[in-house]
């Protein structure tokens, strides 16, 4: 290495560090232009002194669902009892159904709506909480009449739409707005963006960018990208040099580990780990029709429990479900899993 390639100890490669965090805002947001479209229809009414629609954001993790939400939200306070009392309610002290009818109370008499957004909304139901805070939020009007409100649930979850009681059924009827999965072009801008925004000109090569994103669409995790742009970048300070290089790209697959695949491991309830269970262990491809059975005989599940967890188990992308043409119609199915379950714990 030259010597003017070496980076001095009171330099860095990054001019913003910060625009590799989770909670990063970029100025250019693109590609989610329908996505956004959709939920400023649904809160349209409510500027208009109407009623807003709900709505369920359903996306796979890291597809972009909570930055479009806080997009269209960017001119609301972050916390909604905040922007209308101007401060933040006490932590201790304060019951909720004062809060509660703190904030509905001046709804009713300023005649304004409540749009909520509720991020990872399938973490209420393990705590047996949706029910309520759904039926108490959209059946508000019974108590405070002309409160208009309307939530929109953020969520990875297929098995979110099972899960409420009647009641809340009645008042729930979202509109589906949905987030697929970047392509491999999409991906590729997304963190060139995000590259210009965190590091120095000329840091970052477009051949070293090229792998990142390769390697990103493959694992189908925008989140995995991100992160490894941050650790190729503190590789690349630790070895002194003023650019990143394929070598440290290298060093830091080799280093990184797949946070996103231990947290959707862990994330997924008794059946479907069970059932990720019997697919990790089999070397080789099952049959559909081969797993059904299978797991049947192992957990005295049913054949719609059996449908419900593989459908979740591909949403998430812990596995692929390919169709080879064969069987019945050709609508014979290979189950394939979409990582090394020796890295894992299931």
């Amino acid at each position: 290495m030259a010597i003017e390639d070496i980076l001095m100890y009171d330099e860095s490669l990054f001019q913003n560090i910060n625009a590799f965090d989770p909670d990063y805002m970029p100025q250019n947001y693109n590609f989610r232009d329908t996505q956004m479209e959709a939920m400023a229809m649904a809160i349209r009414p409510a500027i208009r002194g109407g009623q807003p629609s709900n709505a369920i954001v359903l996306g796979s993790p890291a597809t972009g669902k909570t930055t479009a939400i806080r997009k269209v939200f960017e001119l609301v306070e972050k916390t909604i009892y905040k922007k209308m009392f101007g401060h933040i309610p006490p932590e201790t002290g304060v019951p909720f159904s004062r809060i509660y009818d703190q904030i509905m109370k001046d709804l009713q008499r300023n005649e304004k709506s409540l749009v909520i957004a509720l991020d990872d909304v399938n973490y209420l139901f393990q705590s047996k909480s949706a029910n309520k805070v759904f039926y108490d939020m959209l059946r508000a009007y019974e108590e405070y009449p002309g409160v208009r409100t309307a939530i929109f649930a953020i969520l990875s979850d297929l098995e979110f739409k099972y899960a409420f009681d009647k009641n809340v059924n009645t008042v729930f009827i979202p509109q589906e707005i949905t987030f697929p999965l970047y392509s491999y072009s999409e991906i590729e801008d997304i963190l060139k963006n995000r590259a210009e925004a965190g590091f120095f000109p000329e840091v970052l090569s477009d051949e070293v960018l090229e792998q990142v994103a390769m390697y990103t669409y493959e694992n189908g995790d925008l989140r995995t990208g991100i992160n490894l742009l941050k650790s190729c970048g503190n590789i690349a300070e630790a070895d002194a040099s003023r650019e990143i290089t394929l070598e440290h790209f290298e060093k830091a697959i080799d280093s990184l580990v797949s946070i996103n695949v231990s947290e959707t491991i862990k994330s997924l309830n008794d059946v479907e780990k069970n059932l990720l269970k019997i697919i990790a262990d089999y070397d080789g491809i099952y049959t559909a029709g081969e797993l059904t059975e299978l797991f049947k005989q192992k957990t005295g599940s049913s054949y719609a429990s059996f449908n419900r967890a593989l459908d979740k188990l591909e949403f998430v992308r812990l596995i692929d479900i390919k169709f080879t043409g064969k069987g019945v119609k050709g609508n014979s199915r290979e189950i394939i899993l979409r990582f090394n379950p020796d890295n894992y714990v299931i």
